[in-house]
Parts: C-alpha cells; sequence; structure tokens
C-alpha cells in the first residue's frame, strides 16, 4: 500500500540506488565482509525509513479525516496533540483554524438568527398600517357605492384597494426571501403528492382565471410525487402559475402537468400568451426584474407585476434540491419546466 504512493517510490529508488552503490564501494575497497556490513545496514536503515514514513502518513490520514468531519459539520472534533514534528505544529494550526471556525459560524447563525426576527418585526409593522388602509378605502368605497357616488372616485378607490393588495403581498414576498436567504426556513422533507401540490396550487387562482376568461387545465400522473415541503412548493407553483395567468390574454389557457420517473419528479408548466422575448429569458428569474413589453404595458396606478413572484419561486425549489428553467412552446407560449431530481436512482 504505502509504495502505492509516488513520492515513497521515488525515495526508495534513489536509497536503494545509493545503497547499491555504497556496497559496490566497500566490496571493491575492503571485501566481501565489509561489503555485506554496508548492505545489512542500508537494509535496516530502509525498514526503518519505510516505518517512520508508513506512522507520518497514518497521522496524514487521519488528519485528514478530521477536517472532512469539520468541513461536514462535526463540532466535536480534536485535533490529536502529537510529538514535536512538523506534524505538530500542522496539527496545532488546524486545531486552532477549527476553533475560529467554529466562533465564525456561531456568529453566523447568530447573525442570521437577529435579521430574521429583525425581519419578521418589520414586516409586522408593515402589515398592520397596511391591514388598517384596506378596510378604510373598502369602507369608503361601500360608502360612496350607497351615497350614490362619483363612479370615477369609487373606481378609484378600487384600484387603491387592488394596489394596497399588492404592496402586503410584496412585503410578505420579500420577508420570505430574505429568510430564505438567511437560511431560517426549515423544509419539510416527507413524501408530496403530485395531484395534492397541483390542487393546491391552483386553488388560489381559479377565481382570478375565471374572471380573466383563461382556463385552467391540469394533468396529473397518478400516484407521482417526490420528497420535499408541499405547502412552500405549493407556493412556487402558485407564483409560477399566477405569471402565466397574467400574461395570457382570454380566451387562453394555462396548463399544468406533472410526472415521476426513475430520476426525478417534473412539473410543467405551460400558457398560450405571447411567450418571453429572448433577450428577457435569462433575467426571469432576477429579483425586479421587469421585462420589457412588462415595462411598456404597465403604470404607476397599475403595475404589470414587480419581478418577484419568480424569483421567490426559483429560491423555494433551489432550497429543496430541485431545479427550474424558463423556456418558450414551440407553438407559442412560456414554459416553465421544475425538476426534482430523486437521492438515489
Amino acid at each position: 500500500m504505502l509504495l502505492r504512493n509516488a513520492e515513497v517510490r521515488r525515495t526508495v529508488f534513489v536509497f536503494v540506488a545509493v545503497g547499491a552503490a555504497g556496497v559496490g564501494a566497500a566490496w571493491a575497497l575492503a571485501g566481501a565482509t565489509a561489503a555485506a556490513v554496508v548492505a545489512a545496514t542500508v537494509t535496516v536503515l530502509l525498514a526503518v525509513l519505510l516505518a517512520s514514513t508508513r506512522l507520518r502518513y497514518r497521522h496524514i490520514a487521519r488528519m485528514a479525516e478530521q477536517v472532512d468531519a469539520v468541513l461536514h459539520g462535526e463540532r466535536d472534533v480534536g485535533f490529536e496533540r502529537m510529538r514535536e514534528g512538523e506534524l505538530a505544529v500542522l496539527a496545532s494550526e488546524l486545531d486552532k483554524m477549527r476553533s475560529r471556525l467554529e466562533l465564525a459560524n456561531e456568529d453566523l447563525l447568530r447573525e442570521k438568527g437577529a435579521l430574521a426576527d429583525a425581519l419578521a418585526d418589520v414586516s409586522h409593522q408593515i402589515k398592520t398600517p397596511l391591514t388598517s388602509l384596506s378596510l378604510m378605502t373598502s369602507l369608503t368605497r361601500g360608502a360612496l357605492v350607497e351615497d350614490g357616488g362619483h363612479p370615477g372616485e369609487v373606481e378609484r378607490l378600487r384600484t387603491m384597494e387592488r394596489l394596497e393588495g399588492r404592496v402586503e403581498w410584496l412585503v410578505s414576498s420579500l420577508l420570505k426571501l430574505a429568510r430564505i436567504d438567511a437560511g431560517v426556513v426549515s423544509f419539510a422533507r416527507v413524501r408530496v403528492d403530485g395531484a395534492e401540490l397541483v390542487a393546491r396550487a391552483i386553488e388560489p387562482l381559479e377565481v382570478s382565471a375565471e374572471l380573466a376568461g383563461v382556463e385552467l387545465v391540469r394533468d396529473v400522473q397518478p400516484g407521482a410525487g417526490f420528497e420535499g415541503d408541499l405547502a412552500w412548493t405549493a407556493e412556487a407553483l402558485e407564483n409560477i402559475l399566477k405569471n402565466c395567468l397574467e400574461h395570457t390574454p382570454a380566451g387562453g389557457r394555462v396548463s399544468v402537468s406533472c410526472a415521476e420517473d426513475a430520476l426525478a419528479f417534473r412539473l410543467s408548466v405551460e400558457d398560450t400568451g405571447p411567450g418571453i422575448a429572448p433577450g428577457d429569458l435569462p433575467h426571469v428569474f432576477e429579483r425586479f426584474y421587469r421585462g420589457g413589453a412588462a415595462c411598456a404595458d404597465g403604470s404607476e396606478v397599475d403595475p404589470d407585476g414587480v419581478g418577484i413572484g419568480l424569483a421567490l419561486a426559483k429560491s423555494l425549489v433551489i432550497a429543496q434540491g430541485g431545479s427550474v428553467r424558463a423556456g418558450n412552446v414551440p407553438g407559442g407560449g412560456a414554459r416553465f419546466d421544475l425538476v426534482f431530481f430523486k437521492a438515489t436512482v
């Protein structure tokens, strides 16, 4: 085993070559007895060299295992104190590095927790006045309708209600993104049924789809599913479906299908809208990115999306070990593919 190491082989070769030269010189100068003594001495020294090298490599292998354990999150790892020498110096430095990394990791966890708490507090402080404002706007609109108020005023109040809803959703989404970035969101690892996942994602959008004149179609393979978090994955799928609904004209269709094979659980969402412009494809999952069409169609009063839904969907999928990709259907329309690979095949 030891001789498989190229460095050891070179050392043994040089040692044997020098020893052979010494034996030859002793034979020529002092005869066979001297040559035998030199040969025995060389053999003993070579054995000592191999034994010490083997012991040193064992210590190095043990230290490498300890380093690997630290890299995989184990904290109760102490580099053993060796006798004085180069390995003892290395072990001491590795022990210092482990201690510093552990302290840095603890500081980072505390900062993440503090950030999550601060974001939760900020979100709560923003949502409270928004809820009150939404309620007051609704009551004011109702009073105007009862008093026969001007239609223009009623419509402006409806627009205010829609914008308030958008702001509340945006605050909630930003909080979720920040918590995911901070690593404080816990994802379940249980069997998720594909049919239940699709139904849960479609349900909040059925009324909106009916009002927009868009048909929601589902095609679910019986028994298909994956190991993940139902609630978070449903929210990711809902955001993608919502994006497709917003870009599908009346009379169009948004379809979602899912299937499971030997490698992964696959979700596909397609719409019959105009599709995604080639220049926008590399950026659709970027936060606050709005494509050229969205910027042209939207306005300050009624913006066409804020570019956060798809970013949140991608973060939720990737956090569970999945992948998401955007593209266009050959016949027209956008397509989103979500894949959750299996841990074992």
